[in-house]
């Protein structure tokens, strides 16, 4: 569930103007030991403007689950090309045993997420789909969703998440831009993990 409300924050951000500061695209996490070269053109979104959309995001899904959302989630970066095209980074607490199997969690998550966006958007035709994919070694899970909006534009959103001992990591990849999603699923690909 925690997970969801970032992936919203981010679609609901892309329908509105977000402000963003330049910033150096290359990125490091110690915590995660991961490095990361951002597409050149993309700047750095600024933590009050993310932090707006992600209250726009938890209202959604409140009404949506009609639950109060608590968001642990610790954004890392978010970049963009433009007001279409993001790709954001992130990561919480996770631990099965209080918050029960990872697995199932993933499901009910993209379930609501599925849910949220046909709710908010309810003459749009979505489409998912789950997998798995690995990165530089490592496994992760990954969700698609597709909104086929009724001006004929596809927003696509693309969720890759794994656990790495008690914190779930999360990238999201959001675009309208087929070209533009690609560069920046090369750049995800093309990331690292320390071993």
């Amino acid at each position: 569930m925690k997970k969801l409300i970032l992936l919203a924050f981010a679609l609901l951000l892309i329908f509105q103007n977000a402000y963003a500061q330049n910033s150096d695209n290359r990125y490091y996490s110690k915590d995660f030991k991961w490095s990361i070269e951002i597409p050149k053109d993309y700047v750095k979104v600024s933590e009050e403007e993310w932090a707006k959309s992600q209250e726009k995001g938890e209202k959604a899904i409140e009404k949506t689950t009609g639950q109060n959302i608590i968001n642990e989630s610790k954004t890392l970066f978010v970049y963009k090309a433009d007001d279409m095209h993001f790709i954001e980074a992130n990561y919480q607490p996770y631990d099965t045993a209080i918050d029960g199997d990872y697995l199932e969690n993933t499901k009910q998550v993209n379930n609501t997420l599925y849910q949220t966006f046909k709710e908010n958007i309810p003459n749009a035709k979505i489409d998912t789909e789950t997998s798995s994919e690995t990165i530089n070694g490592l496994l992760f899970h990954t969700f698609e969703i597709k909104i086929h909006l009724p001006n004929n534009l596809t927003l696509y959103a693309i969720m890759y998440s794994r656990l790495f001992d008690k914190k779930e990591f999360t990238v999201n990849i959001m675009y309208l831009n087929p070209e533009r999603g690609e560069e920046m699923i090369n750049a995800w690909k093309n990331s690292t993990f320390e071993k």
